[in-house]
């Protein structure tokens, strides 16, 4: 699971709303976007929430980014729009995801949890910027 469509759209929408000069409703993103209007507006609250969004209420308002996009991690937005961390593994982490129920003596665990460490320092240094 590291990425789904909750962080395709949040990233769509952080793209659309740093390219405007005015707060964006989560109604214009999205027609504009062609998502859920629904679904996008939990996304941009759990932004918003994790304190990549600012949130405006009124008739000018809407949302915009809370800093530059050179100082928002590409982790805390997916973590924000999933509401967990991304990880592309997660069987080593509780027994009960484990397929074969070796959690502590499988032979593979030190390797994925070396591998997601790898994943999150990456996605750490990996700013909205790099993409942008």
């Amino acid at each position: 699971m590291l990425l789904t469509r909750a962080s395709e759209y949040a990233l769509l929408s952080l793209n659309a709303i740093r390219k405007s000069d005015k707060p964006v409703g989560a109604e214009q993103l999205a027609m504009e976007l062609n998502i859920p209007k629904s679904f996008l507006a939990k996304i941009l609250q759990s932004l918003a929430k994790a304190d990549i969004l600012e949130s405006r209420r009124g008739a000018a308002g809407g949302f915009t980014l809370s800093r530059d996009i050179s100082e928002i991690s590409v982790n805390s937005i997916i973590h924000a729009a999933e509401g967990k961390a991304p990880a592309v593994f997660n069987c080593f982490e509780h027994a009960d995801t484990c397929p074969n129920g070796a959690v502590g003596t499988c032979v593979i665990s030190p390797f994925l949890a070396n591998f997601q460490r790898k994943i999150d320092d990456f996605l750490d240094g990996l700013m909205l910027s790099d993409i942008f």
